[in-house]
This record gives structure tokens, sequence and C-alpha cells, in this order.
């Protein structure tokens, strides 16, 4: 990647890669905007990367609600170990500030393609000494600017010295960043012999590694290959949750930009391939985006993407159906919706004795049409009844976390999404509504668990 005034890609990834390989209604509770960090079920992340030099009308269009994680690109290091300046603190500063206050961690991303020159790397990561320079000077910024972290983007450490060298960066990176409560995650080449540089060591040392499965394939980046290339890293030894996979937000062989893509033709959103100027230009459309961010959602840790300021906003935005996808689609419901929630054994969602203090149990009954079984889908994305709302205990997200009645708040522990397998998923836990024990006697109480579209998962909501 170049850190330039141009926007640029990871381009040189694929080309080294390649050339050494090659029951009832479903209804949605819209979720609550501000949730970050905590909106995608079962951990799943979503990563963007945003470039020093994109505008700050690009910065202003960022969907921080959307995403769990951002990494600022990029800082360079000195073959010394110190670090180059950060370019457009002042953007670095504004990203912290709004990420932290929608719940999404921000790293610094140090590298890029760089014109293909990692010398400086090669030299800092050789010897013990400016290791530790490097180590230092990232703690210092991590400090200094607030951040949750970094990602090194050093494209690429080669097999053998180079290598080791990077293991044993990545070694005291970890260590520092881990004890200090941050994330240490990489970008990594997609697939191939360069691979190797990156030793399964790492894999030990890391958080993810953002797999840059792009600039490779033919079409660009088409489904199979890019699934590939992710299969290529599990292959090797990275487990499935650190594995995050990577979407390319423009085309090739010309380099043009997703948004520019749907400017020219609206169509293009769900297309993957279009012709410009006589040349066929191949990228992630809409469905494709949803393929893969699907795949990744049972075989894999997330979704990153290079890079933000090249998406669009509003209903052909790829931020969006990456988050569409993992939280299991966005169209909310007419809010006002009444009526019985009935789950296993066509037992009733009930307030017990029909209490309104806050804390009473909410429990599965057998179905009487009472005010106690009677639930609002509100427009502050609760549900209610008895003037009350379906609460979290404590806000807890454990397993077995005991569901309540309590004030209305509008929380997330009070924000409920109906996903298309028929669960209700919370989506500041990531879990699911579950009557405990499998069980659907009167009186089993509910609560919270991994989400796994089970019998005692599985609601139906007010028509």
């Amino acid at each position: 990647m170049l850190p330039s005034a141009t926007p640029r890609t990871r381009w040189g990834a694929a080309a080294l890669a390649l050339a050494t390989v090659a029951a009832g209604a479903a209804v949605v509770v819209a979720t609550a905007p501000a949730a970050g960090a905590a909106a995608l079920p079962n951990g799943f992340r979503s990563v963007g990367y945003m470039p020093s030099w994109a505008t700050s009308a690009d910065f202003g269009k960022i969907q921080y609600s959307k995403l769990t994680h951002i990494n600022y690109s990029f800082a360079l290091p000195n073959a010394n170990g110190t670090l180059q300046g950060i370019p457009d603190t002042g953007k670095l500063t504004g990203l912290v500030t709004q990420g932290h206050g929608n719940g999404v961690k921000v790293s610094l991303a140090i590298g890029g393609w760089n014109d293909g020159n990692d010398s400086a790397f090669e030299s800092l990561a050789a010897n013990s000494g400016s290791r530790t320079t490097f180590v230092n000077s990232v703690m210092s910024v991590v400090d200094q600017y607030d951040l949750d972290g970094v990602d090194i983007d050093w494209e690429y450490p080669d097999p053998g010295t180079s290598g080791n060298n990077y293991t044993a960066l990545m070694q005291q990176l970890s260590t520092a960043l881990h004890n200090a409560g941050k994330i240490l995650t990489a970008a990594v080449v997609s697939e191939g012999g360069t691979a190797n540089g990156v030793q399964p060591a790492v894999f030990g040392y890391v958080d993810w590694l953002n797999i840059m499965a792009y600039d490779g394939g033919s079409p660009h980046a088409n489904y199979d290959w890019s699934v590939a290339s992710v299969n290529f890293w599990k292959s090797r030894g990275l487990p499935a949750n650190k594995a995050v996979f990577g979407v390319p937000f423009y085309s090739r062989p010309t380099y043009l930009t997703y948004a520019q893509l749907v400017a020219m033709d609206p169509a293009n959103a769900n297309r993957d391939c279009t012709t410009v100027n006589g040349t066929q230009q191949c990228y992630n459309g809409i469905p494709t985006i949803k393929r893969k961010t699907q795949w990744a959602m049972a075989n894999a840790g997330g979704i990153m993407n290079w890079e933000l300021s090249q998406d669009t906003t509003g209903s052909t935005s790829l931020v969006s159906a990456i988050y569409d996808t993992a939280t299991g689609g966005t169209t909310p419901p007419p809010t006002g919706r009444v009526g019985a929630i009935t789950g296993i054994a066509g037992k009733c969602v009930d307030v017990a004795s029909a209490g309104t203090a806050n804390g009473t149990a909410v429990q599965l009954w057998t179905c009487n049409g009472s005010n106690a079984q009677t639930w609002t889908i509100g427009s502050d994305n609760t549900i209610r009844a008895l003037g009350k709302c379906l609460d979290v205990t404590s806000a807890g997200t454990a397993n077995g976390t005991p569901i309540q009645l309590w004030d209305c708040n509008a929380t997330g522990s009070q924000t409920w999404r109906a996903q298309s397998d028929g669960t209700l998923r919370n989506p500041a836990s990531g879990r699911c509504l579950d009557a405990s024990g499998n069980s659907s006697a009167d009186g089993t109480r509910l609560q919270i668990w991994d989400c796994f579209a089970g019998s005692n998962q599985v609601w139906r909501l007010p028509a």
C-alpha cells in the first residue's frame, strides 16, 4: 500500500503471491446505532482501513455503528526502529474520538506497500536493539493517541532470515501490547510462497491476521479465489477466529473505487464486473460481499476492507452489506406490533405473576392472552410489556444471564434483533434469547446464550 496523497491499493500483495503459486414470521427489530464494537454477533469483526490521505468529507462519512475496528493508515518506520511522523494527526485524533464514542476500536497501521520498499522493516527487525526501539516507539504512539492497538503491515517479510526476524519482532510487540491490554494484528499476503515469511509462530502472537484476499484471481477477487486465500492461511495453522477475510472496495485492472463505479451506474452495485471506457473493471458488488460475509461468519473471524473512503453511503454501501449480513438483515418492521411472542412447544414469553417491579423474571408459560404475555415492538428498538422492557440483567454478556423486566432505557441490554433463523439476538452481548435447559415447562426462565437456533431459541413475534 502506498502511503501517498493519491489513493492506492495493496496491489503488490497478489502480484507477489501469484508469482509463487496460485418457521414463524421473521420480524426484524432495528438495532441501536451506537452499538459499535458490540454490534456484531459472536465476536465477528468488521475491520476497515482509513487512509490519512482521504478527505475530511470522507472521514465524516464513516459508518462507525456498522464497524468494530478501524485501522488508520499509515505510519512508516525508520531503519533504526523509530517512527516517522504520523501524517495528519488531527484526522487520527478525530477518528479515535469518534470511534471510541461509538464503541469502535482504533489501531494505527504501520507500513503499507510503500512502493515495495520494506528496507526499514528489514533493518529494524534484524537486531534486538532496533526491535526494542521500535516496540518502545509503538507503545509511545499508542499511549499518546489513546489507540487500541497497532496493525503491522510489513509487505513482506521473506521466508528465511527475514521471516525469523519478523517472528522475533511480533513476539516482542505482542508482549508489550498485550500486557497493556492492546491489540496486535497484521496484514498479510493472500497466498503463495511469500506467505511463508509469516511463520506459524506468529499466529500465537497476534489477535488476528487481516488477509489481503484481493489483487488476485480472475475476475479480480472472485469468491472462489478469495475463499481459497483464507483457507490457505487456515491450512498453515491459523485458527479460524484469527482469519479476517479481506475484501476490496475498488476494481482491477484499472484502479476505480467502488463509489466511482456506482456513481457511473447505480446498477453496478449489484455487479462484479462492468465495462468502463472499453475496459472490463472487476470488483466485488453487494451480492458477492454478502456471500463472502456469510462464508466468513461460518469459517472465519470477520471481514476486513480496503478501504472505507472508497465506499458509498445509503443502500449501496458495502460496509452496510457486511453489517446487514452479519446481523441478519436490516429491514425494520413497522413499530407498534402487539401480541404474543411464542417459543418452544408453542409456549408464550410471560412476565412472572404479571409483576411490574424492576427485576421481575421473564419466563415461558402456557399462552393465556393476558397482559403479561402481550408484547409491543417499540420504536426505540425495545420489546415491552406492562409498561416495561425485556432486559438482560445487569447488562450481562455471559451465557446464562437471566432476562428480566426493567424500566425502559433503550440501552444495549434492552435492544433486540430478530434473525432470519428465528432467533432473537441481543447485539450488546452477541447472544440470543434462550429458554434455559431446553425446557418448555411452565416457569422456565429465559436467559441469553450462544446463538445456535435450537428449538429453545426460535421465537415467533407478533405478526
